[in-house]
């Protein structure tokens, strides 16, 4: 019998298949471990997990952690398992980080190769007077996970407690999902006050930390894996280059009638066919990139924009809002209002709201 591959990825976000096999081992810890559950899930063997080039597809990710809670009963799971410290298990990034010279240079660091870990969650660090604010904002809304969003907050918290500053808190954090009911575990965990509902993850700390050196830290682990990590990171960055040039073109027209292949082959100076091959070489065809375009340009400007829905159908090249209407029906499983009501209760600060618009 042949063993499960790697599901086809066509283009979408993956995540490090170090971060996968950490849930494995904390399910299996729990005694809740159903291989062939698992494996059917992710659609390779747990055994294809330990390689350390292999990346899992975010989708697939993302169900898994569905299916932890599901079997565990435990809707607080991902602050639980990223509370969990085990330097065997962190990655490559996480050697990286715990090697550096201060917690600062750490910090620009896990910022720099935060998409070795997850494709589908840009980071990025500011400094606001005495505070120095990390934010976790997913590609699109669809891609946020309420459970891996609690265990990258629980994880960033513990580990930097159990590595370099026992006494750390949080002055602040500001949680994506809706308030759940296990909220007043946040407070423990973080040692300063939450608030939910804002789509995205931010948390804020005393900026004199950064100046904090890390202690035991091994100048030689840290050179020969930085040496690793940023080989792995240039790869990544080219992997889905001309896809991405592609990805930009189709974007710029989308409101035209002008968006099929031979036009955007002219603009890149090749051939429609040579279009179609190079796509096909980063597993996607140039049908599903401007579906993944427009859904995506969809998902944001229902959810974030002030256009109406017709605007935002002309926006995106439909003919009619009927027609977009089953689109995003088809994406979803909602109407766009439907879609709009529910990603409109976000009670984030307008400070922020200035911040997040493009």
């Amino acid at each position: 019998m042949s063993s499960p591959q790697p599901a086809p990825t066509h283009g979408s976000p993956g995540v490090a298949a170090s971060s996968t096999l950490a849930l494995v081992h904390y399910l299996r810890h729990r005694g809740v471990l159903v291989p062939e559950r698992v494996e059917a899930l992710l659609g390779i063997t747990l055994g294809d997990l330990e390689n350390p080039d292999l990346r899992i597809p975010a989708e697939a990710h993302y169900r898994l952690w569905q299916h932890a809670e599901q079997i565990t009963g435990d809707p607080a799971i991902g602050l639980h398992a990223g509370q969990v410290v085990d330097p065997e298990r962190m990655g490559l990034v996480g050697h990286v980080f715990f090697n550096c010279d201060t917690l600062g240079e750490a910090v620009a660091q896990y910022v720099r190769l935060h998409r070795l870990i997850n494709e589908s969650v840009n980071l990025s660090f500011e400094r606001e007077g005495e505070l120095a604010i990390l934010c976790w904002q997913p590609d699109t809304p669809e891609l946020y996970c309420r459970q891996d969003m609690d265990r990258t907050l629980a994880a960033a918290l513990s580990r930097t407690r159990h590595f370099i500053l026992p006494k750390m808190r949080a002055t602040w954090a500001e949680i994506g999902h809706p308030r759940p009911d296990y909220a007043g575990e946040y407070d423990t965990l973080l040692g300063g006050p939450a608030s939910f509902g804002h789509g995205w993850m931010r948390v804020a700390f005393p900026a004199r930390h950064l100046d904090h050196p890390i202690p035991h830290r091994n100048p030689y682990v840290y050179s020969a894996v930085l040496r690793q990590v940023n080989f792995l990171l240039a790869r990544l960055r080219t992997r889905r280059a001309f896809s991405r040039r592609v990805r930009r073109l189709i974007a710029r027209q989308m409101a035209t009638d002008r968006i099929d292949a031979e036009t955007l082959a002219s603009q890149c100076h090749m051939s429609r066919q040579t279009l179609y091959r190079r796509l096909k070489k980063e597993g996607l065809s140039f049908h599903e990139l401007v579906e993944q375009v427009r859904k995506d340009k969809a998902l944001r400007y229902v959810a974030d924009s002030p256009y109406a829905l017709s605007e935002i159908a002309f926006l995106l090249g439909f003919s009619e809002l009927s027609a977009f209407s089953r689109a995003f029906k088809r994406w979803t499983g909602m109407a766009p209002a439907q879609y709009r009501a529910q990603h409109r209760g976000a009670n984030a600060p307008p400070s922020t709201q200035r911040r997040r618009k493009r």
